[in-house]
């Protein structure tokens, strides 16, 4: 491995998204259950649009299991999420929770030979850091398009009130342009009595 690759890891040890491995050894079928809350110091998804915020508190909830290869993480992660509804604009509030499974690869391993570094992350320091998993996984069970509810019919692009809010029979009357001239000369029809 690179020095690049292994010196943001050592300063972020103390991160809580970073888990120590040194317990499970290399004995393949050692595991542990680790359980950790913790608060994002920058938002997952887009601002604005869906994201568990900056501050939000994710809970994850994984089980280290040492394999072969490295060490693998399977669990859940769940995370507050706010947002608006990409039709109506109102404030939306729930939780996310995604499965993780990821394979942490050892150093000199056949899958760390035989993969690029992009594929499978690697442990660095007996370490593996959780957060570009839980990252990816939350990011990706995001809608990209939020509703507030599936059938939401949005705002009136007349007056922009939502249309949950209007009545049945509400509508704007359009006219054409190139007739406006004429109904200005002969007047509203409906003010005129019926003719039989």
């Amino acid at each position: 491995m690179s020095e690049n690759r292994q010196a943001p890891t050592r300063n972020a040890a103390a991160s809580p998204w970073v888990l120590d491995t040194r317990e499970l050894g290399r004995r393949p079928g050692s595991s542990r259950a680790v359980h950790r809350e913790v608060t994002l110091e920058s938002p997952l998804g887009v601002e604005d649009v869906i994201a568990a915020p900056r501050g939000a508190v994710v809970d994850v909830d994984v089980l280290l299991e040492s394999v072969v290869e490295g060490v693998l993480v399977s669990g859940t992660a769940s995370a507050p999420v706010e947002g608006e509804c990409a039709r109506c604009l109102d404030p939306l509030t729930s939780r996310v929770e995604v499965e993780l499974t990821e394979l942490f690869a050892y150093p000199h391993s056949a899958t760390e030979e035989t993969t690029d570094e992009d594929e499978v992350p690697r442990l660095v320091d007996d370490r593996i850091d959780l957060e570009p998993v839980v990252r990816d996984a939350v990011v990706l069970a995001l809608p990209q398009v939020p509703l507030c509810t599936p059938d939401c019919a949005g705002l009136c692009p007349g007056c922009g009130v939502k249309w949950a809010d209007l009545g049945p029979d509400h509508g704007h009357e359009k006219i054409d342009p190139r007739w406006a001239a004429l109904q200005e000369r002969l007047g509203d029809s409906s003010d005129r009595p019926e003719e039989k």
